[in-house]
């Protein structure tokens, strides 16, 4: 990493005249880059090659880039909704359009954006094993019903630059010889030394495939019919460029790239967060700096902490990145009734950079990953995590281990059925259990996101994983939607309860400026029953102190806890109770949050 920021000309040991030359070199930057990638090659010719796959009418690239100090981005308004494109159905109308009803009927007023998982045509893994990725699954929709979800919400798309469907046009004209996708997909030997290469998956990593040009074996990362493409071909990436230049013409502001952690390979090395790796996102960083349309770079990489964090570079990679270990953190919080490990990360956790903002969200389309958890966690927990997912009916997903053998990389199932108790069994307070963990999500410094599965605490879907045989399909339900909104009518319905209190607490969020992305945040330490942070705007005028009860029991915080300053009114934005800031103490009950504020806005 130190080579590649020298070589941009971002290394932070660079003078302040340096950096703001560069800042304003394009060419510069783009030919620094493209020469790291790809040695050897002309650079001119492939600089000219790439801005013409990004900008293909010469136009759309401004003068001047967005810097880190542009924090047009995003604010305390935005929240995102994490759902499939056929995550409600009813065999009637088309899914797409029944999702922007959903969107705009329920949860206008608490999201202000919505990723929708990949809606290309695709074989396998619900997507992302891309057959065309420049077509609308007709399953779904088309690109018209892709524009009108953003004309009203802020879209996010998934650009899979990793793999391709081994079923695709792409990989066919691979095993026929066509150019140029003769060269687009990445070859290994079975004779290789592959044994520290990184993987979340316990299949073969190579397979066999009959070509016009003989037996090859292809790199599949993830599945056999997941097949790598070759970036070290710059005709993968500036294709990939095209694809994303497509994602923009249709609306969408937030690109994700997924599992980007993987796509350079050398032989001999673990193959993951290569520094080659990093220069392909910086480039497309590079790119969206100077782009027309504010386009937000979101990287996937469900890794441990220190590495997830590699990705926002030096201010010159991804706008945002998950905050994988947020997931794990939280339920063995909720599940143990002790915040001291969450606790002990988030103090631990720097704020995102200038131009930056972390993705917080609790629950996903895949599940609950472990790796972020290694070495936030002892073993011990780590365990008990398992057990406690397979009590309450979830699953476990194992990948292979450098060396031989497996551990577990992710716990499928609902994060509402993940709090159906505690460590000790189920109980009675699963909804306050469940709404104190999304409350967290909503507070801490970042952007929330909530998986459409979170907002409808929908149960296990055992019945899916039974005709799939696939774990993950525990939580890919799919809403047949006369039925939801019959719930959803229902006040009792848990359905609605979860819905309506999330909705509420969110509309309650989006209109307080010290809950934006990059508002300042504290840690507090108030024993291991309550998780409490402080925030406080960009401007200094308004404080939130942000407790949360994390045990099935009441529990007591002194206000001379907190640093209430005396002389102003100090309220719960939740219950609307006014707190007295010299005297007295905060009860909580079993898993209440606060958000104790002195401007009520």
């Amino acid at each position: 990493m130190d080579d590649i920021r020298r070589l941009t000309g971002l290394d932070q040991t660079a003078s302040s005249e340096t950096m703001s030359d560069l800042d304003h070199q394009f060419d510069t930057k783009l030919a620094t880059l493209l020469r790291f990638i790809y040695p050897g090659h002309d650079i001119r010719t492939l600089a000219e090659q790439a801005q013409a796959a990004f900008w293909p009418d010469g136009k759309g690239m401004r003068e001047v880039p967005r810097t880190p100090e542009d924090r047009g981005q995003w604010s305390e308004a935005d929240a995102l909704m994490i759902a499939y494109g056929n995550s409600i159905v009813d065999g009637e109308h088309k899914p797409l359009d029944l999702m922007l009803d959903f969107l705009l009927r329920y949860v206008r007023e608490a999201v202000s954006g919505v990723h929708i998982l990949p809606f290309f045509p695709f074989s396998s893994d619900e997507g992302f094993a891309v057959t065309d990725y420049r077509a609308v699954n007709p399953v779904l929709g088309d690109w018209a019903d892709i524009n009108r979800i953003a004309e009203d919400f802020t879209l996010m798309s998934d650009l899979v630059l990793n793999h391709v469907s081994s079923q695709g046009t792409w990989f066919s004209d691979y095993r026929q010889g066509k150019a140029p996708y003769d060269k687009f997909f990445f070859e290994a030997s079975p004779e290789d030394d592959l044994s520290e290469v990184v993987r979340p998956r316990t299949n073969d990593l190579l397979r066999e495939v009959e070509t016009a040009n003989g037996v090859k074996h292809v790199w599949c990362t993830f599945s056999h019919d997941q097949v790598d493409l070759d970036f070290t071909n710059p005709d993968v990436l500036f294709e990939c460029l095209r694809i994303m230049r497509l994602h923009i013409e249709n609306g969408v502001r937030i690109i994700r790239l997924d599992a980007v952690a993987f796509i350079w390979k050398e032989i001999g090395t673990n193959c993951i967060h290569l520094p080659q790796t990093h220069a392909i996102v910086q480039l497309l960083r590079l790119l969206l700096d100077y782009e027309e349309e504010r386009v937000v770079l979101l990287t996937e990489t469900n890794v441990p902490n220190a590495e997830n964090l590699s990705y926002f570079g030096n201010r010159n990679e991804a706008h945002s990145i998950y905050n994988f270990s947020l997931p794990p953190l939280l339920l063995h919080a909720m599940l143990t009734g002790t915040s001291q490990y969450l606790n002990r990360w988030q103090m631990a956790m720097p704020p995102a950079p200038r131009g930056c903002a972390y993705l917080n969200f609790s629950a996903s389309h895949d599940g609950i990953g472990m790796r972020p958890a290694e070495g936030l966690l002892p073993q011990d927990d780590l365990n008990l995590l398992c057990e406690t997912t397979q009590k309450f009916g979830g699953l476990i997903n194992m990948r292979a281990v450098p060396g031989g053998g497996e551990k577990p990389y992710e716990l499928n199932i609902t994060f509402f059925d993940a709090l159906k108790g505690t460590a000790q069994g189920e109980d009675d307070l699963q909804f306050e259990r469940f709404i104190c963990s999304q409350t967290i999500v909503m507070g801490i410094e970042g952007i929330p996101a909530f998986y459409i599965h979170a907002l409808l605490a929908t149960h296990n879907d055992h019945e899916a994983v039974e005709k799939t045989a696939v774990n993950r399909a525990i939580n890919r339900h799919r809403w047949h939607y006369p039925a939801l909104r019959e719930h959803l009518a229902n006040e009792t319905s848990i359905h609605s309860r979860v819905l309506t209190e999330m909705s509420r607490r969110l509309a309650i969020r989006r209109a307080q400026s010290a809950f934006h992305p990059n508002a300042t945040q504290f840690t507090l330490q108030l024993g291991d029953e309550i998780f409490g942070f402080w925030r406080q705007n960009l401007y200094r005028d308004q404080s939130i102190f942000a407790l949360h009860n994390v045990t099935d029991m009441k529990a007591i915080v002194p206000c001379v806890s907190l640093n209430l300053i005396a002389g102003e009114q100090w309220v719960d934005l939740l219950s609307g109770e006014v707190i007295d800031p010299v005297d007295g103490e905060i009860e909580f009950a079993p898993y209440q949050a606060r958000w104790i504020t002195n401007r009520a806005w």
